[in-house]
């Protein structure tokens, strides 16, 4: 198992994924259940909800993405949009949703009105912290994984095909499965221009 610094660095965007897994399904499930336990929300809000989708559940997200991009997409460019998602996103070992609830939001905001305008900011940044957790400790176990948003056009569709809350809002869906190929190199823009210190 790598150090938390190791495991960070080695986190990339995989888009080229199999529908194969180097631990059991049980041990994704404490990856997952041990991000929304332990990751920190502002005012312990823990306003994150994160959905699981593995085997069949998982190919019917990326049909419900195929289904609603047909119906906005040109004809012409439609095929290339069908055959990303087939060859990589739905080629997957599973998918992960993750929404925010809109209901403890608004009663936070309703609580503490003096930051109302910021409890929406502060839900995506609690959003975003789980979806790195997991994401890390995915990588970390051997998979592939990349973060993608085909929402709002999908929200309606997921949300009546597993019957969850109209309060949670969906904000990222993480394909995963073990990488067929490595990514390309990353560039990084010079850190003197991104990291001020003071002494």
């Amino acid at each position: 198992m790598s150090t938390l610094k190791e495991a960070l660095a080695h986190r990339r965007s995989y888009y080229a994924i199999t529908n194969k897994s180097l631990i059991t399904d049980n041990e994704i499930e404490d990856i997952v259940k041990f991000a929304v336990k332990n990751v920190p929300s502002a005012f312990n809000s823990q306003s994150t909800r994160v959905v699981l989708l593995l085997g069949e559940q998982h190919l019917k997200l990326w049909n419900i993405v195929k289904d609603t991009l047909r119906k906005i997409v040109p004809e012409g460019a439609f095929k290339a949009t069908e055959q990303k998602i087939d060859t990589s996103f739905a080629a997957g070992y599973g998918t992960i949703l993750f929404f925010e609830d809109r209901k403890i939001v608004e009663g936070l905001q309703k609580a503490f009105p003096t930051y109302h305008e910021k409890f929406p900011v502060w839900s995506q940044h609690t959003s975003a912290m789980h979806q790195l957790a997991i994401w890390t400790m995915l990588e970390d176990a051997g998979f592939g994984v990349s973060l993608q948003h085909y929402n709002p056009l999908i929200d309606e569709a997921v949300i009546a095909k597993w019957g969850l809350p109209e309060n949670w809002e969906l904000i990222a869906q993480m394909p995963f499965g073990v990488p067929s190929q490595e990514p390309g190199a990353k560039e990084f823009k010079p850190l003197e221009e991104r990291v001020r210190i003071f002494k």
